[in-house]
């Protein structure tokens, strides 16, 4: 279980007080000096999420760009195509196998909130395969009047019919659970019930739960999630429940989870003291809480054959031992030692990977170790065994694309893997890992023609000297001669690797209209392991904007394209990207996707879920932080009477995790600037900023208009 992946299941912050009168007041006067420089802050009205007046702002923006931009007869275009990808029945249904049964959750169409649905494993393989519905979310929202999102299911580990099903009011992170019984098809009568709120859970056993949820009383961390964690018996109200373990309301969050150990359910909670650095705690059944002597910016990612797996974030040498592990290590050590005496013994290497690899994935079966590997942005997979050491195998998948292996879990030796890259689209193997048995069992038909399309890597050189990997997608035989119509994309954060993937909606309304892709591995990315990321943390994060812009200048020197074709997308911190590249570099392009951003680095950390993110960008609370992020913060660094290209914001009012008032913000200010923007925040939609696969079409032709009005010729 990694820390990443617990994190983005909970984040609402509670909101600085604001005085909607003090506010109107500060708005009118802004309102009158509106074109001159010495407006320097955007009203904190903004960052009422559905405040009145902030509404009447966005309906306003939404109206002009959606005016502008639909009557633009390629958004029919390029939302048509989009939804015919979106909703073709022909997809892959992506499942997971459990108990000798596929579950796969599904929307077209005509699902449009989409269903969870069964088959079994030899029915999965046939080309059309009969599905068993299970629950039916439009069904559901149309019975309850609400327009609810599936946000999974969390079930128990020795009854996998009981499960807690978590849905989403219109795509925000806060969820509402409700106990359900897969057997019966029936949320259970009387059974366990969670308002909503930003909650985790593990089941303990079929009739206990150990929760971290919003108990009121101020049980909720700067960052918006739970620190409190509390065993929920069946039939017992929350005000009930009792205490196992409480962190602080400092600490990012706390969270309940479960490991598997030979006959015996562990329960656990880990300890989110900062986004990196972690404690981890084993829950007797009775006693207090056991700290795992481990680095606290290791993760565990489970228990296989009695040694607890454990990727490394830095240099680790165990208490006792002589021997050092290298950050970005693979370890293991003996549980049951641990548990019956309190101390590690003996530290074994599973794998360490060089300088241009790094872990992508970690997965147990019934008898084996799956360890995926981007290795120099390529995956690899490997089985691996424990018989006193450790021993592998390669497993004789496609070279060159990028893999994910899409289900897998202790009960069963079946997994699933999923191949991709820019121009093959996606193919799901059938893997048995106790024999190697490899099967294609699957694959997407292709959405674009693909024919004419070749993908390079290239590296271009930063401002230190590091060599930055990209790819570049182009059609066979295009002119350099700067003319070429180009998007370039990155990430650049949180240890996310950006890999090679294959986007029907891409291929169709960009690469086939005769565009260039170009997608980044800059540093604050995962590519080459915890170092790659660590590079650029805090204030040293002036190193990843180094990086795009290099990236940038070598397809320009190249002659690629010309800054007059060149556009630049990203979302969330992306969208922090993107606003960087528009204050620092507005002379690079000249069409800017800003999505679901950060863009007030000096308040980030005050709304919602911004609080968590101190140990990435820094904390505007201490004096050098601060100093920094204001450099680099776009909402603070823009020049009133500077030359900018066309940005394009896109956000949604249900974003319970990266406020809308950045975007808000920042559009405000350049309004009041006469800068040129346009301006998208859709109602619904959560962080993806699309609660449906209909919204998530209209989104994407919207952007791909915009990109095409300022790119093409």
């Amino acid at each position: 279980m990694k820390l990443k992946m617990i994190v983005t299941v909970a984040s609402l912050a509670v909101l600085s007080a604001c005085n909607p009168a003090d506010t109107t007041q500060q708005a009118n006067s802004e309102v009158q000096t509106s074109m001159t420089a010495s407006i320097t802050e955007a009203p904190l009205w903004l960052e009422e999420v559905e405040g009145e007046q902030a509404l009447a702002k966005v309906t306003g923006w939404n109206k002009r760009t959606l005016d502008k931009l639909t009557s633009d007869p390629r958004f029919s275009q390029y939302q048509q195509a989009a939804l015919n990808i979106v909703n073709a029945t022909d997809k892959i249904p992506y499942g997971t196998y459990r108990n000798d049964m596929v579950y796969n959750f599904w929307q077209d169409e005509n699902h449009v909130r989409g269903v969870l649905r069964q088959t079994s494993l030899a029915e999965y393989s046939k080309a059309q395969p009969q599905w068993q519905t299970l629950l039916d979310i439009d069904a559901l929202s149309a019975a309850e009047g609400k327009n609810w999102v599936f946000k999974g299911t969390t079930c128990a580990e020795t009854n996998h019919n009981l499960c807690m099903v978590s849905l989403s009011d219109g795509g925000k992170d806060a969820v509402e659970m409700r106990e359900w019984d897969r057997a019966s098809k029936t949320f259970v009568d009387k059974g366990f019930y969670l308002p909503e709120a930003k909650t985790a859970l593990s089941w303990n056993n079929p009739d206990s739960l150990h929760v971290g949820t919003n108990w009121g009383d101020d049980s909720l961390t700067d960052s918006g999630y739970p620190y409190v964690i509390k065993q929920l018996q069946r039939g017992q109200s929350l005000d009930e429940a009792v205490t196992v373990f409480s962190g602080s309301k400092t600490d990012v969050g706390v969270f309940p989870y479960a490991l598997k150990h030979q006959d015996q359910q562990l329960n656990m909670v880990v300890r989110a003291i900062t986004f990196y650095e972690s404690e981890y705690y084993w829950l007797p059944e009775k006693g207090d809480p056991v700290q795992l002597p481990i680095p606290n910016t290791s993760s565990i990612n489970g228990i296989f054959k009695g040694q607890l797996i454990l990727s490394l974030k830095q240099d680790w040498t165990p208490d006792g031992s002589t021997t050092a592990f290298k950050s970005g290590a693979l370890v293991s050590f003996d549980m049951q030692n641990w548990l019956q005496n309190n101390k590690i013994g003996a530290v074994q290497l599973v794998y360490q990977p060089d300088e241009r690899a790094t872990l992508d994935g970690v997965s147990i079966t019934a008898s084996k170790l799956v360890i995926n590997l981007l290795e120099n942005v390529v995956n690899n997979i490997y089985v691996y065994d424990f018989d006193g050491d450790w021993q592998h195998n390669k497993l004789a998948l496609p070279d060159n694309s990028t893999m994910s292996v899409s289900s897998a879990n202790d009960d069963s030796d079946i997994i699933f893997v999923n191949q991709e890259n820019f121009v093959s689209q996606d193919t799901l193997y059938q893997v048995n890992v106790s024999n190697a048995d490899i099967v294609a069992i699957k694959s997407t038909p292709a959405r674009f023609d693909a024919t004419d399309l070749v993908v390079q890597q290239y590296f271009a050189s930063s401002t230190d000297g590091e060599k930055i990997p990209y790819f570049v997608v182009h059609k066979q035989g295009i002119t350099l001669d700067g003319s070429n119509p180009t998007l370039q994309y990155a990430y650049g954060g949180f240890e996310i690797s950006m890999k090679p993937s294959y986007s029907g909606i891409l291929g169709k309304n960009w690469l086939e209209q005769g565009g260039v892709y170009v997608l980044a591995n800059i540093r604050g990315g995962g590519e080459y392991g915890p170092a790659w990321h660590q590079a650029g943390l805090k204030t040293k994060r002036q190193v990843i904007f180094d990086d795009m812009i290099a990236v940038a200048e070598d397809i320009i020197a190249k002659k690629i394209t010309s800054p007059k074709h060149l556009g630049v997308m990203g979302g969330s911190n992306g969208g922090l990207l993107m606003g960087v590249m528009y204050t620092q570099r507005p002379d690079l392009w000249n069409a800017v996707v800003c999505q679901v951003p950060l863009l007030d680095m000096l308040r980030y950390h005050t709304l919602l879920a911004g609080a968590s993110w101190v140990g990435e960008f820094g904390s505007p609370d201490i004096p050098e932080e601060r100093a920094f992020l204001q450099k680099i913060s776009p909402l603070h660094n823009i020049d009133p009477k500077g030359e900018y290209p066309s940005i394009f914001f896109v956000t949604s009012t249900k974003d319970d995790r990266v406020h809308p008032a950045h975007a808000r913000k920042m559009a405000y200010m350049l309004e009041q600037y006469g800068h040129n923007f346009e301006y998208y925040e859709n109602i619904d939609g959560g962080h993806s900023a699309a609660a449906n696969l209909q919204e998530t079409a209209k989104r994407t032709a919207l952007e791909y208009t915009f990109l095409s009005q300022q790119l093409m010729k």
